[in-house]
């Protein structure tokens, strides 16, 4: 039992001192850039007050106006193919955070959904992983046969090789695909897939909407900006 408890309590020493590294590597890379951006838009902010002689009170009537009424590439949001993607993203827990249900209604389905969705989403991707096992150990074996390997079984580091392989590719052909569809960098697309296949979810890019154009606007004229300073 005391065994058990030191590696308990080691767990979470070195968790603790993950996330405190993590912090501040995410504090060194980011906060620049972040004091940067909020310097930009309080310029912008003040230089269209100024023109039009707006007030704040105005001006932050106007900012709710316009998140509110953004618009995205799918159409409107909770129509059936906007809904379907919604519910797609509850099911597999990336939950991106740009469309959330604002109805007593939708939100007691969406938890209600959830409850249900999820287990049941997480047995079919365990299946559909178990199936995918089963065709890599085929392929692995037939691979060493051909290869005149003694021992043809696929071992555990060869399942690993092959689904970290299958993720790979999985990866970089949908950053490709996201690239030329949605108008991204290559790296921006290629973190969006990451961010989806891992379901961390951020939801900073997200497919089929306008927010990761402006967001991807602001920050070349970020440095655009502080380049030429």
């Amino acid at each position: 039992m005391k065994r058990q408890n030191v590696r308990t309590l080691s767990l979470v020493v070195c968790t603790f001192t993950y996330l405190l590294v993590g912090a501040a590597v995410f504090d060194a890379l980011e906060s620049d850039t972040e004091r940067k951006r909020w310097d930009f838009l309080q310029d912008m902010r003040d230089g269209l007050m100024k023109k039009y002689n707006i007030s704040m009170e105005d001006y932050r009537m106007l900012e709710i106006v316009m998140i509110e009424n953004k618009t995205n590439k799918a159409g409107p949001q909770w129509k059936f193919a906007g809904a379907f993607y919604f519910a797609t993203v509850v099911l597999a827990m990336i939950g991106y955070g740009h469309s959330t249900p604002v109805t007593i209604g939708g939100k007691a389905f969406c938890m209600a959904y959830a409850m249900v969705g999820i287990p049941l989403g997480l047995v079919m991707f365990q299946s559909i992983g178990e199936r995918l096992n089963k065709f890599a150990s085929v392929v692995i074996r037939h691979f060493k046969i051909y290869m005149g390997c003694h021992k043809v079984e696929a071992t555990e580091i060869n399942l690993m090789f092959a689904t970290g392989f299958l993720s790979f590719v999985i990866t970089t052909t949908g950053a490709a695909v996201f690239s030329r569809y949605e108008g991204w960098s290559y790296f921006d697309s290629f973190y969006y897939c990451f961010v989806t296949l891992t379901t961390i979810g951020f939801g900073d890019y997200v497919a089929l909407q306008v927010g990761s154009d402006l967001m991807a606007w602001l920050h070349a004229q970020i440095s655009v900006k502080f380049r030429s300073k």
